[in-house]
């Protein structure tokens, strides 16, 4: 027997003669007549090649086979019941659900202080884990739902996405304090002749800002390369090396390292960090919750 065979009406009838044992009780229980009762459970009984209840004296007795289905038959209908009448709420301190947001590791340096700081504070009980945008198939992990959100440049997340912009950020030239270009303004030709540390952060969009050096013919003798940004803070901080990052990265590295950053010598456009979301989820109150949690902590205006 298949899913596609089985009406689901007629488990609400079998269910209910159940727990009343009587086809005129369970007609009068559910609104229906009790022809109608019988002809759910003459179909029934075709379908399972069972007779699933006997008359007695008193009342209808389950057969071994209906006292098999009675357990799992509640459960499911149980289940489905709360499916459909459930209310569009969460309550974030009782909640043990659990995200998952995609992000760069620029964005777990940024993001994720300020908000699992308030994730403890309104969800003590709530768990956030995190993905590289460029570990998994994004757009079907997001559609399935295996993914929640997704902050950052991400130009692929097009037709059935949601979006929302947190802010846009210019690219910083970030250095140690005390380094031989710790002062109000750089040229180009002062920013050309030192020593760089490049980020190949592939797939994240912030290889543009290479691309764009490299259009704009602007020199640089490159030392070293790195495929994250997780390890700059330690770098420039021990070394002469300069950087060229994002400026809230720069601002989230510029006190724990001791270094500086000024406006870039370059003309590099500005970027727009976004915030994504399926359509499929797109009324999730979890789902809506963590938004507006994302963007009223970091979203423009937000405080600091």
């Amino acid at each position: 027997m298949e899913l596609k065979d089985i009406d689901l009406n007629l488990l609400v009838v079998f269910h209910q003669l159940l727990v009343d044992r009587r086809v005129s009780k369970a007609a009068s229980s559910l609104g229906l007549s009790q022809p109608g009762v019988s002809n759910a459970l003459a179909r029934l009984r075709r379908l399972t090649d069972d007779q699933l209840f006997l008359r007695t004296p008193n009342g209808m007795e389950p057969t071994p086979y209906a006292q098999q289905l009675a357990g799992p038959t509640a459960s499911a209908l149980q289940v489905i019941h709360a499916a459909i009448n459930q209310k569009a709420s969460f309550d974030p301190s009782t909640s043990k659900r659990a995200f998952t947001v995609g992000m760069t590791d620029i964005g777990e340096i940024y993001f994720l202080p300020k908000l699992m700081k308030e994730v403890a504070r309104l969800a003590p009980n709530v768990s956030i884990s995190t993905v590289r945008n460029t570990a998994v198939n994004l757009q079907d992990e997001m559609e399935a739902g295996h993914v929640n959100l997704a902050i950052g440049l991400l130009p692929q997340l097009k037709a059935g996405y949601f979006q929302r912009r947190l802010f846009r950020q210019q690219y910083v030239c970030m250095f140690r304090r005390g380094h031989p270009l710790d002062k109000k303004t750089v040229s180009l030709s002062e920013f050309s002749s030192a020593d760089h540390v490049v980020v190949i952060s592939a797939g994240t969009g912030h290889g543009n800002a290479d691309e764009i050096l490299g259009r704009k013919k602007v020199a640089r003798k490159v030392v070293l390369t790195v495929p994250h940004y997780v390890a700059v803070g330690h770098i420039l901080h021990d070394s002469d090396l300069v950087a060229t990052v994002p400026e809230r990265l720069a601002q989230a590295l510029a006190g724990p390292f001791e270094l500086s950053y000024i406006r870039h010598p370059a003309k590099l456009p500005e970027i727009a960090i976004n915030l994504f979301w399926h359509g499929r989820f797109h009324k999730d109150p979890a789902i809506t919750w963590l938004r507006s949690l994302i963007v009223g902590l970091h979203g423009e205006g937000a405080p600091d």
